[in-house]
């Protein structure tokens, strides 16, 4: 038993170089599917990284069967031998990959806290919320300086190397067993690196008023009446603090590096803001107010037209762009009681029916509006540097489209960016700009079709290729479409695709038969969308212009609550037709004036692959014109109201063109008082699906 042993003991020795541990280990560190594999993925690097490393453990693995195939193995005891070793290896590796993937599945928790140790002491409030402050700012490397109290009043300062953070508090000491404690004000300044000592420049207001703002919600919190107290809520906004701290650490580290320079850091979304995408956001809603002979202008109708909303500052220390709101969320806004203030003259902001101030409460709220889509663009680190545009071949894209402005394009922006240098611990790290939109992984992103994300590529990198490349069908990648991973939100991925959908539409006030809607699943599969990385601004607008007609569809389709079709649906009892004949029903039938119980549409979502067979615009070598963006559409079938024969196709278009950013076209209807700008209208307040109905009801029935 001496040479087993002996052969068991050097196998323990070199078993990380085993063929089977080695793909045991593949399978648990590398494979996940439910992890979104693609460039604008926020695991986008990740998985590059697995992939090559699967790539070159595969090729080890085929040298060395290579190199052990011509070895002859007669020896019969120590092929058992070898057998055995490996059910004993298989079943230690088995329990290994249960133990670390459960590791691994506890650790990746995310949302679940304990909440803020709040004291249940009053009278040391004051002192733990300061307490508070001072651990946030040294988590994230400040240096903190506190101040005594004086006439109530205290000041405790946070110190980067370049960013200064004075907090001014002021202290409520009336009750002597319950004092309170607020935020007076903050003030950021900036030590000029090479200037002389003491030598500083004033921050900004905006971000003054973005941490003070953060900074009240956390007292606001903690220094509630014990029964009303969210400890869970405290830390929700205490962690957003710490993040809001290390952010603005990680642009002073940059800022220090650079000198006289570095200030750029701190100083280029405020540029942004007020010389780029604020005066570009005036100008189109007035262009919007000037369509529909209004002011100020709509706020749903700027998003669909304009090129978003931007909202520096909302809910990180950077710029977010609001580029979609649903008629719901819309009509909710539009309805809360906001104080009726008149406009600063020659304000900066455009004029919008919603106020501000009633848009960033909304939006920043514990229960943030589930319709509102925001994009945020924040500094990252990434593996490398953006590739160089030498040849300029990012004006070849064919979005934006700036249709409001046709003779007065905006300004571009480019995003500046480094990477730590050679020597350093970090050294080739990069930091570039993204663009996100999952609130820093609080959301999972904005469900795209595969074409769609095609277009984005080629926006960000117009020498990818993907926007020729053929159509990957599902069944390449065993997932369901873009509409399964939309309208089943629990699952990342979805094993199998269902062909149709179907719901009841009934009209509120039941002004025509319920319509049995089937909605056609496209052949084409679907991606989350978390983020991007941008150089400039124009780069930032195109794909934002794609992401808002997905969320225009995705908004569409999410209008109704949809079952799949097929053996697997649940049968409902109460849909059968189970109403007794009468006399009056018969006679209806035999004049023709009978009203149908359902009306059957059929809902049709075609892609923007669906051209013409031989697409003559993108064969010609020479042509580097961009191709005009395909239009986002909504096609409806529905048979003629009787006696006429036939069917009605209604298509609904997502068209900034048009005054309220949807055009409707109907083929059919005989006899029907159309009106395309009522109709419009009702596909802006969310009645897409419904228009079928409204068509056959303004269709003249039998007399």
């Amino acid at each position: 038993m001496a040479g087993p042993e002996q052969a068991s003991s050097s196998t323990a020795q070199t078993s990380s170089q085993d063929i089977l541990t080695v793909i045991q280990n593949l399978s648990v560190d590398y494979l996940n599917p439910t992890q979104q594999n693609h460039p604008f993925s926020t695991s986008q690097e990740a998985s590059v990284a697995s992939l090559r490393s699967i790539i070159e453990t595969t090729s080890k693995i085929s040298n060395s069967l290579t190199t052990h195939l011509p070895l002859p193995f007669a020896d019969t005891k120590l092929l058992s031998l070898f057998r055995q070793y490996t059910t004993i290896a298989h079943n230690v590796h088995t329990s290994d990959q249960t133990m670390r993937q459960t590791v691994k599945e506890l650790r990746k928790r995310t949302g679940i806290t304990y909440g803020e140790d709040i004291p249940l002491d009053r009278t040391s409030m004051t002192e733990w919320c300061i307490s508070r402050l001072e651990s946030w700012g040294t988590a994230a490397g400040m240096e903190t300086f506190g101040e005594e109290e004086r006439d109530g009043r205290m000041t405790v300062v946070l110190g980067g190397k370049v960013l200064v953070v004075d907090v001014d508090f002021s202290i409520g000491r009336s009750d002597a067993a319950n004092p309170t404690l607020g935020v007076a004000g903050v003030k950021t300044s900036y030590a000029v690196p090479n200037g002389t000592v003491g030598t500083t420049m004033e921050g900004s207001a905006s971000l003054d008023g973005f941490l003070a703002e953060c900074l009240r919600s956390f007292l606001s919190e903690v220094q509630k009446d014990e029964g009303e107290q969210d400890p869970v809520e405290a830390a929700r906004i205490a962690e957003r603090c710490a993040d809001h701290f290390q952010y603005l650490m990680r642009l002073d580290k940059l800022a220090l590096r650079e000198g006289d320079n570095g200030l750029r850091w701190f100083n280029g979304m405020d540029r942004l803001a007020l010389e780029v995408v604020e005066p570009f956001a005036v100008k189109e809603a007035e262009a919007v107010a000037a369509t529909l002979s209004t002011s100020p202008a709509p706020l749903d109708i700027f998003l669909m037209r304009g090129h978003t909303l931007p909202l520096p500052y909302l809910r990180t220390p950077s710029m977010s762009f609001l580029l979609h709101l649903s008629p719901l969320t819309y009509l909710t806004l539009l309805r809360t009681p906001a104080s009726r203030s008149a406009p600063p003259p020659r304000s900066p902001l455009p004029s919008l029916d919603i106020p501000f101030h009633v848009l960033r409460s909304r939006l920043t709220a514990h229960t943030p509006l589930s319709g509102a889509t925001i994009a945020t663009l924040t500094l990252g680190t990434a593996s490398s540097l953006s590739p160089s545009d030498s040849l300029g071949m990012h004006s070849l894209a064919a979005r934006p489209v700036f249709t409001l402005t046709p003779t007065s394009h905006p300004a571009d922006y480019h995003f500046f960016e480094t990477a730590d240098p050679p020597g350093s611990p970090t050294a080739g790290t990069a930091y570039r700009w993204f663009l996100d939109f999952t609130d820093g992984g609080s959301h999972r992103g904005v469900v795209m079709s595969q074409s769609r994300m095609r277009e984005i590529e080629t926006i960000v990198n117009p020498l990818s290729g993907m926007e020729g490349s053929g159509s990957v069908g599902m069944m390449n990648f065993s997932v369901g479409n873009w509409v399964d991973l939309l309208l089943n939100p629990g699952s990342a991925s979805v094993s199998m695709s269902s062909e149709r959908y179907t719901s009841l539409y009934t009209s509120p006030n039941s002004a025509h038969p319920p319509l049995q809607l089937r909605l056609a699943s496209p052949d084409e599969p679907g991606l989350l969308l978390e983020q991007i990385p941008v150089q400039n601004i124009k780069q930032v607008w195109g794909i934002l212009e794609v992401v808002r007609e997905q969320c225009w569809l995705n908004e569409v389709i999410c209008g109704c609550q949809w079952t799949v079709e097929g053996p697997g649906a649940v049968y409902d009892a109460s849909e059968d037709d189970s109403e007794e004949t009468t006399e009056a029903d018969l006679q209806a039938v035999l004049s023709g004036s009978l009203t149908p119980r359902k009306i059957p549409v059929n809902v049709y979502l075609p892609g923007q692959s669906d051209d013409a067979l031989f697409d003559t615009a993108g064969l010609d070598p020479l042509n580097l014109s961009p191709l005009p963006p395909r239009q986002t559409r909504v096609v409806m079938t529905s048979p003629e109201r009787h006696p006429i024969t036939g069917l009605v196709e209604i298509t609904v278009a997502y068209d900034p063109t048009r005054p309220r950013g949807v055009s409707v076209a109907i083929n059919g209807g005989m006899g029907a008082d159309l009106h395309l700008d009522t109709l419009e209208e009702v596909c802006r307040r969310g009645g897409i699906l419904g228009l079928p109905g409204r068509v056959w009801k303004m269709t003249h029935g039998p007399s």
